[in-house]
């Protein structure tokens, strides 16, 4: 009884803004499974020339944590921006979902092995085995790294500095990188995962104050002796 009551109470009520997740995780195994004979390839010729690097599995694996930080950073500081989020994340990434269905999609990058073996290529392998080349367009992990970078920006505190910010922002930029970079995804999933966020992020921050247009400035009188300095050369200027 005491549990359900304190369960009730804010900030933890607004939990149930994020019960998009577990659909959209079973909704993602299923279709992970879901046998796949053929499927639209999305990878375009510039992406035989992006070189494989496993370093980059690094920013890709941070994904997970930064968008569970944000979250819970949001849920206790600025449950406004928090509900923001979530709406944002619920319906793009089942928006990804329904386009996956819709259109099944996969891509043939994935090198057929490593130029080295070592720990960061292994972890590369891991993620191989847990998620297949298929279901790539939009990149979900562009659209995740979207929405913390304007999570972080359109919460009202101290994760509302020019410092974080800005370092989500490099953050979410690197995620965006490596998914090329580890042959996850093609440059095309890439811009249809930025495509997408910016059509959800237009209606969702619409009314978000961090979002707002910054008033105009009323313009500056001029002092008085540039006035009078300036009716002095009319003056002559006249004559």
């Amino acid at each position: 009884m005491r549990l359900s009551r304190h369960i009730c109470c804010p900030p933890w009520r607004d939990l149930k803004y994020a019960l998009w997740l577990p659909l959209y995780l079973l909704l993602f195994l299923a279709l992970e499974r879901m046998p796949m004979n053929q499927y639209w390839a999305t990878q375009l010729p510039i992406d035989a020339h992006i070189p494989f690097c496993e370093w980059f599995v690094i920013p890709y694996c941070l994904w997970y944590p930064l968008l569970t930080a944000v979250g819970l950073y949001l849920l206790f500081w600025d449950r406004a921006a928090f509900r923001r989020y979530m709406l944002f994340l619920g319906s793009a990434f089942l928006l990804s979902e329904c386009i996956w269905l819709l259109l099944p999609n996969g891509q043939d990058l994935r090198p057929a092995a490593f130029p080295q073996e070592n720990l960061l290529t292994a972890l590369v392998a891991g993620l191989y085995r847990i998620d297949t080349n298929t279901n790539v367009f939009p990149s979900v992990h562009v659209l995740g790294s979207i929405g913390a970078a304007l999570a972080v920006r359109d919460c009202r505190g101290p994760a509302g500095k020019p410092l974080l910010r800005a370092g989500t922002a490099v953050l979410a930029a690197a995620v965006c990188l490596s998914t090329v970079f580890i042959k996850q995804h093609s440059v095309l999933d890439v811009l249809g995962g930025l495509l997408l966020g910016g059509l959800i992020a237009r209606p969702v921050y619409r009314a978000s104050p961090a979002f707002q247009p910054s008033p105009k400035e009323a313009p500056r009188k001029s002092p008085a002796y540039r006035r009078h300095y300036q009716k002095l050369l009319s003056r002559l200027n006249e004559s």
